[in-house]
């Protein structure tokens, strides 16, 4: 006998029972709190973030590319790599040309293997969107493509985000089945919630040890919710 049937037929004389199958909505339900109001939800995200150093800048959709110019002046940013092969990339950058033309905004249209000196030495920044958020634990989901690979949002020191909070659900598994990632799902899924940070080394919390130090999000609210009624207790 093999050791492959040797283990094969522990496993049978065992006569283990299987477990029973998973009720993961069930779990989420009852574990993830509940809001009265998507005004309420969205307090509850900032304020977690928040609390790991994530900033968050509220705008709405006629505004925030005139919000991340700002963000880029006030961040000192000169070289910032950006998503032009996208809509939103090419609206920012349009603004961006227009209120900050000093800033030098690079393309990733090249192999990484072709520059990867430049983006590790001289890029500021880097600028995505956001596929979705989680309410409870104050998450981003990133969703990487070809025209916005990983690599934006882990190499820079500064990630800039662009979230629709019309996509901020309660939990993981609302957002799985809400953006139905199980269709065309990428190699890897990104989840942050804040700022890359460690304490490995003396126990002492770094920031920017395994990706960018600074995290900040432009979070573009719905017309119908106002920026004082997610700040007024957040």
């Amino acid at each position: 006998m093999s050791a492959r049937d040797n283990i094969f037929a522990k496993l049978r004389a065992a006569n283990a029972i299987p477990l029973a199958e998973p009720q993961t909505q069930e779990y989420y339900a009852e574990m993830t709190p509940h809001w009265d109001t998507p005004a309420q939800r969205l307090q509850h995200w900032a304020a977690t973030m928040r609390k790991v150093k994530g900033e968050i800048i509220w705008c709405h959709q006629h505004n925030w590319a005139e919000r991340f110019a700002e963000v880029v002046a006030e961040k000192g940013i000169h070289n910032i790599v950006m998503p032009m092969q996208t809509a939103h990339g090419q609206q920012a950058a349009t603004v961006l040309q227009h209120k900050r033309p000093e800033t030098h905004i690079t393309a990733f249209d090249r192999k990484l293997e072709d520059w990867k000196d430049e983006l590790f030495a001289d890029i500021d920044a880097g600028f995505t969107d956001i596929k979705a958020g989680i309410a409870h634990t104050g998450t981003l989901l990133l969703w990487p493509t070809p025209e916005q690979p990983r690599t934006m949002s882990l190499v820079p020191p500064i990630h800039i985000a662009l979230f629709d909070t019309t996509t901020l659900y309660d939990d993981f598994y609302n957002a799985m089945h809400g953006e139905h990632m199980p269709a065309g799902m990428p190699t890897n899924v990104v989840l942050i919630s804040g700022p890359s940070k460690t304490s490995d080394i003396q126990l002492t919390l770094a920031f920017g040890a395994h990706g960018p130090r600074d995290l900040v999000v432009l979070a573009v609210l719905p017309d119908e919710i106002a920026i004082s009624d997610v700040e007024a207790s957040a």
